[in-house]
């Protein structure tokens, strides 16, 4: 078994699958293989990438399943022709992402349903996480003629959020943004905006595992994600509301999660009595799932675990209970938030939506044991 708390075959292979899923998508997106273009063999992709066959079979069928490709028996991969109509008017909208390869397919998967439908066409950029790269991306979105934009803006690294924000109002086409917001403007946040509802998915975590008996709680979290604020947030503000002690943290930002790191985190865990601990993300939960298995601890019944991310916490060598953002339905509707601002204009009431995380039960709560696990309400807040 790997270190990391996934069985070792599947933990690099996942990140191998992640990354070239991500990287076909792009190439379909911007054209690198247009409608009807035959893909490379499962063999000829699997010996340029140096990965295996089965996880090239693996992204192909992913591609499958969001509707970039279909399977021709005998013939091969190609990739999927639109049913959008041809017409030379048709309306472009940029998508600025920071990444491809983890969270975000699922949000552009439903972006691009709902522009299709729409009769619109998505064109992509990514940031990687970089400010120039991102207002870069931003100059050739605009260049392209694009007539609304839908951003992932770093706006968490940004000297002064508000700036920036109002910057992309500035710009020359309507802008909502996915996945952000000016959470600590409140109600002076003057962005359009879809986002998860992460402080409730914290919320609902907590309040799950008290459900299961369970009162020393810890949280383990990144501190460098766009995302950690408001985890934080939610966790403190359930264990305010359910009257239970104060929690212990652990805190390191994303490249300083190792196992030698899980291993002090788990530690310290044990040393402040805690029973159950919520991880955000799943890499980091799994990691802790290792270092509690060399710890000589037994998950759930000694430390039970809540992931938060849902990207692979499946695949964790004890199924990993997650919080599980409802990336598809963020895109669709950011999609169609911006399409209804395309159409009427000022006329369109500003939307600034969130949408709550559910919660997927698996082992590693110890629910199935027994316990009222609690279920999270899902809609929009």
């Amino acid at each position: 078994m790997a270190h990391d708390g996934i069985p070792a075959p599947s933990s690099g292979r996942e990140l191998k699958f992640r990354a070239l899923t991500a990287r076909l998508r792009q190439g379909i997106l911007d054209g690198t293989w247009p409608p009807g273009a035959k893909l490379p063999t499962e063999r000829a992709l699997a010996a340029e990438t140096g990965l295996s066959v089965t996880t090239v079979r693996r992204a192909y069928e992913e591609l499958v399943d969001l509707g970039l490709v279909e399977r021709r028996q005998g013939a091969g991969t190609f990739a999927a022709r639109r049913t959008e109509p041809a017409r030379a008017d048709r309306t472009v909208v940029g998508v600025l992402v920071p990444d491809t390869a983890f969270y975000y397919p699922r949000v552009l998967h439903g972006i691009e349903q709902e522009l299709t439908a729409a009769g619109a066409r998505l064109l992509l950029a990514c940031s990687h996480y970089d400010p120039d790269e991102e207002d870069a991306a931003v100059t050739r979105l605009l260049g392209s003629g694009v007539r609304g934009l839908l951003l992932v803006p770093t706006l968490h690294t940004a000297t002064d959020p508000g700036r920036r924000a109002e910057e992309l109002l500035a710009l020359p086409v309507p802008a909502v943004l996915v996945e952000r917001r000016l959470a600590a403007h409140g109600p002076g946040d003057p962005t359009e905006h879809v986002c998860t509802d992460h402080e409730g998915g914290a919320y609902d975590a907590v309040r799950h595992l008290r459900g299961l008996g369970h009162r020393r709680l810890g949280l383990v979290v990144r501190s460098d994600a766009p995302t950690t604020a408001p985890v934080v947030s939610g966790f403190a503000r359930a264990v305010a509301d359910l009257g239970l002690p104060g929690p212990h943290q652990e805190r390191e930002a994303m490249d300083g999660w190792s196992a030698g790191r899980a291993d002090a985190a788990v530690a310290a865990l044990r040393a402040a009595r805690v029973t159950a601990a919520l991880c955000f993300g799943d890499r980091e939960a799994a990691l802790v799932l290792a270092a509690a298995r060399r710890a000589g601890l037994r998950v759930p019944d000694d430390l039970a675990l809540v992931s938060y991310d849902n990207e692979f916490a499946d695949v964790a060598e004890t199924p990993l209970t997650a919080v599980s953002p409802p990336k598809f339905q963020v895109g669709r509707l950011a999609a169609q938030v911006l399409l209804r601002r395309l159409a009427e204009g000022d006329a369109s009431p500003l939307h600034q939506v969130q949408l709550r995380p559910r919660l997927v039960v698996r082992a590693s709560c110890g629910a199935d044991r027994g316990g009222v696990a609690y279920k999270s309400p899902s809609g929009a807040h």
